[in-house]
């Protein structure tokens, strides 16, 4: 599941555990959960009052040629629903204030396979009425911001900009947790 305080303002969804996640069995504490710390810091997030979570509970991978690396693998669309019922739980239980979904596979989650990250990034949007989890009065986020993934920064060949982006992004759901979007 997650890590954060239980009744965090603000929850962010990745995609699935990494190979170092699933081995500590906890989210973000590999090479893209630093990043993401990083980005949250420049951001002006508290990144410790902040509940982190996966869209997809498990890693998917595949063996090396070798057989001893495991290679990240995307989750498929039955897998992403499949494992809406424990992301739903976790936001009833810590009924933030805001999401942030971070890539494409965590924005199918909340928002469903028709929403596009690319044309969607960056901006603040009210929970889907019409989305993947419902949740009952009370207990919805009053809205979800949509951007790329940490890791998707580190394999980049443009990563200064591509940081700066998600921070920009980042900064956005700083503005949207102040009151002021």
């Amino acid at each position: 599941m997650g890590d954060g305080p239980a009744r965090a303002r603000l929850l962010l969804v990745g995609e699935q555990p990494g190979d170092a996640e699933d081995r500590a069995g906890e989210p973000f504490v590999g090479p893209a959960g630093r990043l993401l710390d990083r980005a949250l810091v420049q951001a002006g997030i508290d990144g410790d009052s902040a509940y982190v979570t996966n869209a997809v509970k498990h890693f998917r991978f595949e063996r090396s040629d070798r057989g001893k690396r495991r290679i990240h693998k995307k989750p498929s669309q039955g897998q992403v629903d499949a494992c809406v019922p424990w992301l739903a739980a976790e936001l009833k239980v810590v009924a933030p204030q805001g999401v942030v979904v971070l890539g494409a596979t965590a924005a199918r989650a909340v928002h469903g396979p028709a929403f596009r990250l690319t044309d969607e990034r960056g901006r603040v949007h009210d929970w889907p009425e019409d989305g993947e989890i419902d949740l009952p009065e009370g207990r919805r986020p009053a809205w979800t911001l949509a951007t790329i993934h940490p890791s998707a920064v580190l394999r980049s060949r443009e990563r200064d900009a591509d940081f700066a982006a998600l921070v920009s992004d980042l900064q956005v759901a700083a503005r949207a947790l102040a009151g002021a979007t």
